[in-house]
């Protein structure tokens, strides 16, 4: 990669905790920049401030070279399926280090260092040396480790490229641009190389070599085939209500066996945790309680949903709302999926009960949105179904369609703002 990608966004977060006191913790899933960001723009900047290079120490657990500094064989932890000995990694770090000098630690793929909460700990209580490590597993690094630094632990959460992003580095319109970024993604490797085979490519190779092994690694899951008829069914029904039950009907219809509930809920989390989708709750937004028995996932990427499915399922609605979703998680909101509960009359002329869905409930700290995906919203009937549960909500707050019609942004006469894909997109909620 000889271009330098600006990632702006996320060098800015890391530039604004220098020194704080925190361990700061890089997240997201593998090959969407982590390292880039870390030991090219963040490095970069370093040595921009005139900071000394020789007191900035990089270290990444999953270069040979690296570990062979320490004493470690690449090959040999592979096979044994051992992680690094933190010993060996504490002695080297040591005699480094020299007393009264402040050190910059830029520690990759942290998780593969055995005992590393504990190693990082250590470091905590020295004010001369500032740590930043990444790592590419939830559960061992967003859930566990920010716990155990007792609340010193910074998460930075770092995404495939935005559309914004992907727009900046491919010259091309954006009608276009954004017809390939629905396609094959944003993950850098993907979003930089032009020929479409090439990126197809990419895309199943890091599916099949890179995070269904390590997946399966991690989680010492025994049937692989199951695990990826799992992973299928969620890529068919992207933004669709899921519960555990109903997946266990589909794969019974399908593969004509038995998989228990618990074993489902593993495979999920396994993916979750890897960052590979995201599970949204859906939320009673009258009840203002969580509805704990579905679900719905979204993938961090697009293009590994659509390479997936050898791209045979490309419904516009479903991948817009993926996108859009994605889109309010890169700015930085916290989201749910609501549920409005309504009485209204059936053909008998009896009231029934019946739940109207909003997309996305949105929340960024005292900010808070509704926010409907409509791929098209090209008559007045389309219009009136689609902000229905926006209308039932009955609050004060925001509210807001988003399409892929090219129309003004506006709002219409029930208060509600109606704004184009790229309005969203390359723009704020406002």
């Amino acid at each position: 990669m000889n271009q330098v990608i600006k990632r702006d966004y996320y060098l800015n977060q890391l530039i604004k905790v220098r020194n704080n006191g925190f361990i700061k913790v890089i997240t997201g899933i593998r090959r969407c920049g982590k390292s880039y960001l870390l030991n090219k723009l963040f490095y970069d900047y370093l040595l921009s401030t005139g900071f000394k290079k020789e007191n900035i120490i990089r270290f990444s657990f999953d270069s040979a070279d690296d570990l062979n500094k320490i004493g470690e064989d690449f090959i040999d932890l592979d096979i044994r399926k051992e992680k690094v000995d933190p010993r060996k990694f504490l002695n080297y770090i040591n005699s480094i280090i020299k007393p009264d000098e402040r050190y910059i630690l830029l520690l990759d793929e942290i998780q593969s260092l055995n005992c590393f909460e504990k190693v990082l700990i250590s470091y905590l209580n020295n004010e001369l040396i500032d740590i930043y490590v990444t790592g590419s597993n939830a559960k061992l690094l967003s859930k566990d480790v920010i716990t155990e630094f007792a609340g010193r632990g910074y998460e930075i959460k770092l995404f495939p490229f935005s559309f914004k992003e992907y727009l900046s580095i491919n010259d091309v319109d954006r009608n276009n641009a954004l017809k390939d970024y629905m396609l094959y993604g944003g993950l850098p490797l993907v979003a930089l190389e032009n020929d479409r085979k090439s990126k197809e490519y990419i895309l199943n190779s890091l599916i099949n070599e890179i995070y269904i092994k390590d997946i399966i690694r991690r989680n010492n899951i025994k049937n692989d085939s199951y695990l990826e008829e799992i992973l299928n069914i969620i890529s068919s029904q992207i933004g669709s209500n899921t519960s555990l039950r109903k997946l266990q009907n589909t794969f019974k219809s399908k593969k004509n066996k038995n998989l228990a509930v618990d074993t489902i809920k593993k495979y999920l989390d396994s993916f979750e945790d890897s960052f590979m989708i995201s599970g949204v709750f859906r939320y009673d937004i009258k009840g203002k309680n969580y509805i704990d028995s579905q679900k719905k996932y979204y993938f961090t990427d697009l293009g590994l949903r659509n390479s997936r499915l050898n791209y045979r399922q490309s419904e516009m609605t479903h991948l817009m709302e993926n996108l859009v979703y994605n889109e309010l998680i890169i700015k930085g909101y916290n989201v749910d999926v609501g549920v409005v509960t309504v009485n209204e009359k059936n053909e008998n002329s009896n009231y029934v009960r019946k739940q109207l869905e909003v997309d996305f409930i949105c929340n960024l700290g005292y900010q808070k949105c509704y926010i409907q995906s409509a791929f098209s919203i090209a008559d007045a009937d389309k219009l009136i179904t689609e902000q229905r549960s926006l209308r039932e909500t009955n609050d004060s707050f925001k509210k807001i369609i988003i399409t892929y019609d090219d129309v003004i942004k506006h709002y219409n006469d029930d208060g509600i703002l109606i704004m184009n894909i790229f309005d969203f997109l390359l723009g704020e909620l406002d």
